[in-house]
């Protein structure tokens, strides 16, 4: 793709040129911390271990993560920067993956922050960190779909209010997706395939088993399909909106 690294460069370093990044990695970290050791009692637990503090990821990103993503193409489109975006010596697919990457990889540095958290619990006890680390990676995995599923929203409109509403309820379907209350209200109406089909949407599901160590195949392969698909069809709607 030409022009991916100039792109991931450019956005990467734009959310350290402004407030952006330190306000969102402080709420991030702190609400992190307060989740962890205030509502998941983790002293209190004696227990050498993570799951409190993975447990409450998928909240965290439910608001966070649709606020990182609701200014990538949002912003351009209202201030007319997309256009000139477009016109670089860049392909449309470059421009569309170098934004997502960037956004992915400042997610992936405020979460990488947490790990005095991971020292914390070594110092307290003998913590099986290959299962810390597998939700490290669940979680990472999971933020990619948030923002993929937020990237594909901004394209679609220039206000970033819109942008962050419509993705905050998106992403509010796919984690409730395999709940059993959800289930249980689908059920009256549709078929039990059907119903098993929306259930293996759900991305509670699909991270609460790889937080736990379990490192299915099928679940990763969930997360990253989400991702491409999303991403593709940023691109598709940057396309079709780039001429007005």
């Amino acid at each position: 793709m030409k022009g991916l690294v100039p792109v991931f460069r450019r956005e990467l370093s734009g959310y350290f040129t402004t407030p952006v990044a330190l306000v969102f990695i402080v709420i991030f970290l702190f609400l992190a911390g307060v989740f962890t050791f205030q509502l998941g009692a983790f002293f209190e637990r004696g227990q050498a271990d993570l799951v409190v503090f993975f447990n409450f990821h998928p909240w965290l990103y439910l608001f966070l993560i649709p606020a990182v993503s609701m200014r990538l193409w949002a912003e351009e489109r209202k201030t007319g920067t997309i256009e000139l975006l477009l016109t670089l010596p860049i392909s449309l697919a470059a421009a569309v993956v170098g934004k997502f990457l960037a956004a992915w990889g400042f997610v992936a540095i405020a979460l990488a922050l947490t790990f005095p958290l991971w020292i914390t619990t070594n110092y307290l006890g003998n913590p099986d960190n290959g299962v810390i680390l597998a939700g490290y990676l669940g979680s990472f995995l999971m933020a990619g779909a948030f923002l993929a599923i937020g990237s594909c929203i901004s394209a679609t409109t220039k206000s970033q209010v819109i942008a962050f509403i419509v993705s905050v309820v998106i992403c509010l379907l796919f984690m409730l997706a395999g709940l059993k209350e959800v289930q249980g209200f689908v059920s009256g109406w549709l078929p039990l395939e059907a119903v098993k089909v929306i259930g293996s949407f759900s991305f509670l599901s699909r991270f609460e088993a790889i937080s736990k160590g379990v490192l299915d195949l099928r679940d990763m392969i969930f997360f990253g399909s989400i991702i491409a698909v999303f991403v593709a069809a940023t691109g598709v709607v940057v396309n079709m909106k780039k001429a007005e």
